[in-house]
């Protein structure tokens, strides 16, 4: 167990059983030690609604702009879709600290049943693309880390604890490497700096005068097309709508490449997307722009936005408009309207495509961590996740595209099926 704090004020090395301060030591400030934070575990939906208010304050007061997805309205939504009544599925397990009666820490985990395994992992999955711990700025904040995982790992003791797409700046990135987790994926996500720019247009200088003439190219063939739009909705019906057409027309272009993504095909999903853009009651932080050309959709953005950070989450584009680079033309005013509104950074989330990196200034590390809890959990952490999914991965990128495309095909439809049986693929 970590050291418990208590309520105290005490001299500045003042040894323990010294009768009488030195000099020195009575002219030492006197310093108070913070009380012990109070943990506890949050399984309930009714349980979870309640923490509204107090959740809200502290993700205003405490995140940084990397924390898209731990907003309560972002896991309202997500609980409203994803969790499960039965025993198997998605179960809640949020840690919550308060210290003083105020909320100091929320930790938005969920459980999972399987193959028999109870695993810990992020709540938010498969939509969110950042997991993290809400900490406020507190003094000792790795004595609350420590005593947070000892109250969670004793309280729910799973075989595994699973904690993906991980930023490398992320709060609960010092706990895990203290406690040697496992890292069982590496990727980047490449971002835009905006600092370096007094505007749009001198960010635009980086690149070369023969790509910044193609842009204007491409902006005036459009224009020739007839009416461009480009429509900005936010919270909104509209919006709700323009998300669902991103994702189906996101579908279409993997399927195309022979790729296929359980994820978006999961209507858990796309009806998450649907409701977290429209509502304003529980805001999710999402945005959606999309270039229209005589009214039809040409490419879509579906964004999520805090504080000084906007992430590109679904960008997709209309197959009847891929020759007319319509998805270059729809970044570069999402680029536009993003500096334009004070925001410092674009982040483009994992994995590093080429596409992103010839925009980005740079990328940081997000990585999957395990920690195996049991025998059955090490079994499962060192044989699936660290040898066998990767080589999964490795394959599918090698095959060839007619077959890349009869698999991809096949795996849709099977993972159809699980899910309206009631279960999901594991990988």
């Amino acid at each position: 167990m970590g050291p418990k704090l208590s309520a105290a004020v005490r001299y500045d090395g003042v040894d323990e059983g010294q009768t009488e301060p030195t000099s020195n030591q009575m002219t030492a400030r006197l310093r108070p030690v913070p009380q012990a934070c109070t943990f506890t575990l949050v399984t309930t939906r009714a349980e979870f609604d309640a923490l509204k208010d107090d959740w809200n304050r502290l993700y205003d007061r405490a995140s940084t702009s990397a924390q898209l997805f731990q907003s309560f309205g972002w896991c309202w939504h997500w609980c409203n879709n994803f969790l499960t009544d039965g025993n198997t599925g998605a179960q809640l397990a949020v840690l919550v600290g308060r210290r003083n009666g105020e909320l100091v820490t929320v930790w938005p985990l969920a459980t999972e049943r399987h193959g028999g395994l109870t695993h810990l992992v992020w709540m938010g999955a498969p939509v969110s693309q950042y997991g993290d711990i809400l900490l406020d700025d507190l003094p000792d904040a790795p004595v609350v880390l420590q005593a947070g995982w000892e109250h969670l790992t004793q309280a729910l003791k799973p075989d595994l604890i699973w904690l993906s797409k991980v930023r490398a700046d992320a709060a609960i990135t010092p706990l895990l490497r203290a406690r040697n987790f496992m890292v069982t994926r590496r990727e980047q996500a490449p971002y835009m700096d905006f600092a370096s720019a007094a505007d749009y247009e001198d960010y635009m200088q980086r690149h070369s005068g023969r790509a910044r003439k193609k842009h204007r190219a491409v902006a005036r063939k459009l224009a020739s097309m007839g009416t461009v739009e480009f429509v900005r909705e936010r919270e909104t019906p509209r919006a709700g709508r323009l998300a669902l057409r991103a994702i189906e027309e996101k579908i279409s272009q993997l399927l195309e490449r022979g790729v296929v993504s359980p994820a978006l095909s999961d209507p858990r999903t796309q009806k998450f997307f649907v409701e977290a853009a429209a509502d304003s009651t529980n805001p999710a932080g999402i945005c959606v722009y999309a270039l229209e050309i005589n009214g039809d959709q040409a490419a879509i953005d579906v964004l999520v936005k805090h504080k000084e950070r906007v992430a590109t989450h679904i960008f997709a584009y209309n197959q009847k408009y891929a020759k007319d680079r319509v998805g270059a033309h729809l970044m570069e005013l999402t680029i536009e309207q993003t500096m334009a509104s004070g925001f410092r950074y674009f982040d483009m989330l994992a994995p590093a495509d080429d596409y992103k990196m010839r925009w980005s200034d740079g990328t940081v590390d997000v990585i999957d961590w395990a920690m195996p809890m049991t025998v059955k959990g090490s079994l499962y952490a060192r044989i699936y996740l660290q040898a066998l999914r990767p080589v999964l991965k490795r394959v599918r990128d090698w095959l060839p595209p007619s077959i890349a495309k009869v698999v991809s095909a096949v795996y849709e439809r099977t993972h159809r099926l699980c899910l309206m049986l009631g279960f999901t693929l594991p990988f």
